[in-house]
């Protein structure tokens, strides 16, 4: 059986690395003419980082990322509302959460899969299901390819889940996102440090990605779809103003080119994923805000789930959907809550309370949760 994977982003690359460890048969097809390095940092959890030691890349994301042993949610003078010591992660799994610039990321899965299996400036266009068992993609330089099933991980503004599931709905969270890479060296009691601080409507989250350099992001209430004007940098600086000194050093040493801006927004849970020739995963199928850091995690669980319900013959799509929808929809619930917590604009006296009154066997009960396969 062959397989057609659709977008090179983290999703499709674990998933082309998972079916080649597995000896699935693939191609994989992204738009782009080359993979350039993108992006700003991502959040590795234990539970992407058991797959990916499943797939014998483990020793790479340690070098090129960076541990984060604790997790601090707190006010924006970093006065601690959410506290926890990453000690219990790696009793149990060997490892906590790492922090890693996504082209790095990118790039340690590109190197493991061979060339002839990607194929560049293929932007996918629509596929026809054959009556010969087989599926036809068509892209939009007019060239065509046969399998025998597709893969869908081109996002979540994807195109296969569009013509497959036209009812299907993007959702906007309300708040909008700047994100950058700085080098700069932190504190030394930082330096493997998570850390998101909120304010009344606003919040910023830091986190280490190497020895030298730190990936951050803030986020703000926001009409969609709205442009920077001027100096962007200026603006956080001046927004984040009454913040710890550090969140403004981060801010006044990254370059303005570096500054990404993208709305927050999820995919609204959906009944199916699939149809009998084409499956959607990651982002295509369930994109979830990022406020619990398991999106890219949530697309490399997909890749390990999958490829190994495919290699068992009773395996197929409702199998992986049915291994894997109550988790996703869980996160993308939780997430979306969350995402609204943190910018409560009235009652953050009484959110705050509640959160420094939280067990921490609670949180950490949680967290195993969550990283366990």
């Amino acid at each position: 059986m062959k397989y057609a994977i659709v977008g090179a982003g983290i999703g499709g690359l674990t998933t082309a690395l998972a079916f080649e460890k597995k000896g699935i048969d693939y191609q994989l097809f992204e738009k782009a003419e080359e993979l350039k390095p993108i992006g700003a940092g991502i959040w590795l959890a234990p539970n992407a980082l058991q797959v990916l030691e499943n797939l014998d890349i483990l020793k790479e994301i340690r070098e090129a990322g960076n541990s984060i042993d604790r997790i601090t949610l707190g006010t924006p003078q970093i006065e601690p509302l959410s506290d926890t010591d990453q000690s219990f992660v790696k009793t149990k799994f060997g490892y906590s959460t790492i922090a890693i610039h996504r082209a790095e990321l990118q790039r340690i899965l590109i190197d493991q899969i061979p060339k002839e299996k990607i194929s560049l400036g293929k932007s996918f266009k629509s596929f026809t299901e054959l009556k010969n068992d087989e599926i036809e993609i068509s892209f939009e330089d007019g060239s065509k390819y046969k399998s025998n099933y597709l893969i869908a991980a081109d996002g979540i503004n994807s195109k296969v889940r569009k013509q497959l599931f036209p009812e299907s709905k993007t959702r906007y969270s309300g708040q909008t996102c700047w994100r950058g890479v700085v080098d700069f060296e932190m504190p030394e009691d930082f330096s493997h440090r998570g850390m998101e601080l909120w304010e009344k409507g606003i919040r910023i989250g830091i986190s280490p990605i190497s020895k030298t350099k730190v990936y951050w992001f803030a986020l703000d209430l926001s009409e969609p779809n709205q442009k920077d004007n001027g100096d962007v940098k200026s603006k956080l600086i001046n927004k984040f103003q009454n913040f710890h000194p550090l969140v403004k050093d981060l801010l006044k040493n990254t370059l303005s080119e570096n500054i990404l801006r993208n709305d927050i927004n999820d995919l609204v849970p959906m009944e199916k994923w699939y149809s009998t020739k084409v499956c959607l995963i990651g982002d295509a199928g369930h994109a979830t805000t990022p406020n619990m850091g398991q999106g890219g995690a949530q697309a490399i669980e997909d890749a390990y789930f999958l490829s190994n319900i495919l290699t068992n013959k009773k395996g197929d799509f409702e199998t992986f959907q049915n291994a894997r929808q109550k988790k996703v929809n869980q996160i993308v619930k939780q997430s979306w809550i969350t995402g609204k917590m943190a910018h409560w604009q009235k009652g953050t006296r009484l959110r705050n309370f509640i959160l420094r009154k939280t067990p921490s066997s609670i949180l950490e009960k949680k967290m195993l949760e969550l990283y366990s396969l």
